[in-house]
């Protein structure tokens, strides 16, 4: 009997020591879970421009610039057209931070700066990746990003050097 009082007492010193412990972890497995259902949403994404477009690549700086509305004409001096989605939409999200290394927020707060000092503009937000197909493909000079599975021949895919 005096040995089984023993583990109770051992089983509650681990637990009181242990238990925060424990339970982070257990968040922490339920969050992965979580996020690896996410996966599919994550997919690779290319950046597509307009046919029109004849400059077939740019290097990271340019594209952080492009997407920041601090460049406005590409090399052969046609105006650019951002088109990106909604700050919430999770392949806007995997863009910003994979590709731009950027967190959403930071490229909102860069375009609003531009628009309330009156300097620049936002980009055009879309409301699906269809939507931004279609825009990119009908404006000429127009940059985007799409999954790579939805680019077809009325869109061109910019290499990211």
């Amino acid at each position: 009997m005096r040995r089984h009082w023993h583990y109770l007492a051992v089983s509650r010193v681990v637990t009181q020591r242990f238990g925060s412990l424990l339970r982070k972890c257990a968040v922490r497995c339920a969050l992965c879970a979580v996020m690896v259902s996410f996966c599919p949403v994550l997919a690779a994404q290319d950046i597509v421009v307009n046919p029109s477009v004849s400059q077939p690549s740019v290097a990271k700086s340019t594209l952080r610039a492009i997407f920041g509305m601090r460049m406005r004409n590409w090399s052969d001096n046609t105006p650019i057209t951002v088109f990106v989605l909604r700050n919430d939409d999770p392949v806007h999200t995997a863009f910003s931070k994979e590709v731009l290394n950027m967190f959403p927020h930071q490229l909102q707060r860069a375009w609003d700066r531009l628009v309330f000092s009156g300097t620049g503009q936002a980009p055009v937000v879309v409301n699906s990746l269809q939507e931004m197909a279609e825009k990119v493909a009908a404006t000429p000079g127009a940059v985007g990003y799409l999954k790579r599975d939805m680019i077809d021949d009325r869109l061109r895919v910019l290499i990211v050097q």
